[in-house]
């Protein structure tokens, strides 16, 4: 399928990992809309940033008439919508950010599809996708249980930042019920690879180590996630928007149910034999493991169940988290310039979401 594609917050993290998937596969036109909020990075697009195969928008997705040109003008028969604001803690602070974004950001994009959608002929209508990327935090906790996240799971959000993608979750699918217009949504467990804005956990942890400062884990670091490689990822909303069935949810784990305190003493361990030479005054990477109070609301444990994907569209992820985690870890060593500049803005490896 020669589709024209068009992703949204594709300088983020997942989003810049789709696009490099995407125009690496030679057969895609892709555009990319980006507000270049903090957490976005265009040098994360790499050679795919120069292909003919791809064009780049600056706007924001509340910003109805800008939405509208990039139809107009770029005409996709996909509409892959990751743009979102995505930290927990920082949702703590700030919930009304998310709330824009996440919530009339969507409704925004929801309305600018809708009419595209509609101005189409009948069969490129039959043809249009609009895939909605969300989170499975929007189901909340399963401390104490053995069960997982399916599609069916209720939804219990315990944050802002949740909260608010459950919200931009409700619009689609009614836009869908409503209006007829064919979406599809995922739910994906913790991403994690090159590429990633160093205030979510792993690449925090990466980095405070490299420089020596301390390592700070919530609460009793007994949190378990289920840690999904992005590229994998990628790979996997490639498949749904092309071969998913319309008016479905697609859960999108990596099999990987891990206690943060193991993340954190997993990265010590490969930093130990991928970076030896350790900062002045550090004896082993392990000694600098602190414990924190808590985060605000936090959920003790999510996992998913990603048999609907591997069973309807083949999907499976290709990483474990042991060769994932060895990869990251290795990416953040060769690529010091690409997280030194970060660093160099306002940004320097602070904790945010503190209680008060």
């Amino acid at each position: 399928m020669n589709a024209r594609i068009l992703v949204t917050g594709g300088c983020g993290f997942i989003g810049s990992a789709l696009v490099r998937f995407l125009v690496g596969q030679g057969r895609y036109e892709v555009a990319n809309l980006d507000k270049l909020t903090y957490a976005a990075n265009p040098e994360s697009l790499g050679p795919a940033a120069d292909s003919p195969r791809y064009r780049f928008y600056q706007a924001d997705i509340c910003d109805r008439l800008a939405v509208e040109r990039v139809f107009t003008e770029f005409r996709p028969t996909v509409v892959m919508h990751l743009a979102a604001e995505s930290h927990v803690d920082r949702s703590i602070e700030g919930p009304a950010a998310f709330v824009q974004t996440n919530v009339v950001g969507t409704c925004v994009l929801l309305e600018a599809a809708r009419h595209y959608w509609m101005g189409l002929s009948a069969g490129e209508r039959s043809r249009f996708r609009f895939l909605h990327v969300s989170t499975d935090e929007v189901y909340g906790d399963l401390s104490g249980s053995s069960d997982l996240f399916t599609e069916a799971t209720p939804y219990a959000p315990s944050s802002p930042y949740s909260a608010s993608k459950a919200g931009s979750d409700h619009l689609v699918r009614a836009w869908h019920r409503t209006y007829g217009l064919p979406v599809l949504v995922t739910h994906c467990s913790n991403n994690y690879g090159p590429c990633q804005f160093p205030e979510k956990l792993i690449p925090h942890m990466i980095l405070n180590a490299l420089a020596g400062k301390p390592l700070p884990v919530y609460g009793d670091g007994a949190q378990i996630r289920d840690w999904l490689y992005v590229e994998d990822h990628a790979r996997a909303l490639v498949e749904v928007v092309l071969h998913g069935e319309v008016g479905s949810t697609y859960n999108i784990g990596g099999h990987n149910e891990v206690k943060n305190l193991d993340v954190v003493e997993a990265l010590c361990g490969l930093l130990e034999v991928l970076a030896p030479e350790k900062p002045v005054g550090v004896r082993a990477y392990r000694d600098l493991i602190t414990f924190v109070p808590d985060r605000p609301g936090h959920d003790r444990r999510y996992a998913i169940d990603a048999g609907k994907i591997e069973r309807e569209l083949g999907w499976a992820p290709r990483e474990t988290f042991e060769t994932g985690l060895r990869k990251t870890v290795q990416w953040y060593l060769d690529n010091r310039p690409w997280w030194q500049r970060v660093l160099s803005g306002a940004y320097r490896l602070d904790r945010i979401g503190k209680p008060e």
